[in-house]
């Protein structure tokens, strides 16, 4: 469940307010790159600084825009379990497909809290969920001891592995049964050659259709042709995280035409330097791969 090309889609802002056409038509260029999956309002889409009636509106856009196309996960972790299932049943009631749940960050919980922490989740929540170990965010790691136990209960289907170690894929694809994608980009190939089965994308708000289409070339046995869109789009993957996410991203979708190079507070659009690499990155980036355009084929 939950298989194949995901994006951590951004979260559009103009003047301090959700832009609401630049989610539309991002969405839109989301599903023209034939992406499997979307997720709002996980770390990518600045969800920490999301008000709840922004949260409603955007996950209502999504999921009628995205009905039918693509499975949308909503991002509901928090630090705060109440909180958590409150905004998993919220996303729930508005048609979501299923939570992205990311580790509590901040609070350090051990072991034993983790489990009982997406345990309370699935029990309360109303939908299924695809666990987000991300050590880098959040300063706790899930142990693959933990992520075993948590694949026991029928809620838990999918991981969003982030710890950077093909060790840590390796040992969940063969201990569990749970659908194991990529949360780094630059590791997907890799990922899915362990038994990985997708990618949770930064790089797919740009180049949903090039991603998308890695995927297929694994997929389909054609390791030559995914290899090489891997390794042609890997220099600008490097300069998506040259600063902390989402400020990379949202300066590329803002040279594409497709929103504002807006972020909320604490996040500050990207520095001179990083912009000028970023601009550069893109121009090689379709030089590589074809035009890089709004809701262009590769």
């Amino acid at each position: 469940m939950f298989e194949g090309l995901s994006v951590a889609m951004v979260t559009p802002f103009r003047e301090g307010e959700v832009d609401h056409e630049a989610v539309d038509r991002l969405v839109d260029h989301l599903l023209d790159g034939q992406v499997d999956g979307i997720i709002p309002l996980g770390t990518t889409g600045e969800g920490p600084t999301v008000t709840m009636a922004e949260r409603e509106e955007i996950v209502r856009r999504v999921v009628g825009r995205a009905r039918g196309k693509a499975f949308v996960l909503v991002g509901t972790g928090t630090n705060n379990t109440r909180t958590s299932i409150e905004l998993t049943r919220m996303a729930h009631e508005l048609g979501a497909d299923g939570a992205l749940i990311a580790t509590p960050y901040y609070n350090k919980p051990t072991q034993a809290g983790l489990i009982a922490h997406y345990r309370a989740i699935a029990d309360e929540g109303g939908l299924p969920i695809m666990l987000y170990n991300v050590p880098g965010r959040t300063s706790v790691t899930l142990s693959v001891d933990s992520v075993c136990t948590l694949a026991e209960h029928p809620r838990i289907v999918a991981i969003k592995e982030a710890t950077g170690s093909l060790d840590v894929s390796s040992e969940i694809c063969r201990e569990t049964d749970l659908t194991v994608v990529s949360g780094d980009d630059s590791l997907t190939l890799p990922i899915l050659a362990v038994g990985g089965q997708g990618v949770v994308s930064v790089l797919g708000n740009v180049i949903p259709a090039a991603v998308q289409k890695m995927l297929r070339a694994f997929q389909s046995g054609d390791l030559a042709e995914a290899r090489r869109l891997h390794l042609a789009s890997f220099s600008f993957i490097k300069a998506l995280f040259i600063e902390t996410n989402p400020g990379p991203v949202k300066r590329a979708l803002a040279q594409l035409g497709l929103l504002q190079e807006e972020l909320r507070l604490p996040l500050v659009p990207v520095s001179a330097a990083s912009a000028q690499r970023i601009d550069a990155e893109l121009a090689r980036l379709a030089v590589e791969i074809g035009p890089v355009r709004m809701g262009s084929a590769v």
